[in-house]
């Protein structure tokens, strides 16, 4: 059974971009352009990564991985957060995510990094 792989990404060209190549590697993988669609999802699932933008056009991805980290029904899944304005250092100080990424990125590192949770 495939691995499924939730990304949480407003700009719809990275959103595709980390879709495809994920596809690529034969993750299921589903998108959402806000927090709000992708909270309603969580709502009924438990995919096996989670993947972050910091900055969302109607919230953030360090309050979303606080949300997922504090509920016992989510605290177990994987999160990979990433930006183009923050810093790795600066994010794991305030929430518990399990890697972050800076923006713009390797591809090959990318995939890499998500394989090392999933595998």
């Amino acid at each position: 059974m495939k691995k499924c792989i939730y990304i949480l990404e407003d700009n719809d060209d990275i959103r595709e971009l980390i879709s495809f190549l994920l596809t690529e590697e034969n993750y299921d993988v589903k998108s959402y352009p806000t927090v709000k669609s992708f909270q309603n999802k969580m709502l009924y699932s438990h995919p096996d990564m989670v993947i972050l933008d910091v900055m969302l056009t109607d919230g953030n991805g360090i309050d979303v991985c606080d949300e997922l980290k504090g509920n016992t029904r989510t605290n177990d899944i994987p999160i990979l957060m990433m930006s183009a304005h923050s810093h790795g250092h600066d994010i794991k100080q305030k929430c518990d995510v399990d890697d972050f990424i800076s923006k713009p990125f390797d591809i090959d590192d990318f995939v890499k990094r998500v394989g090392t949770y999933l595998h």
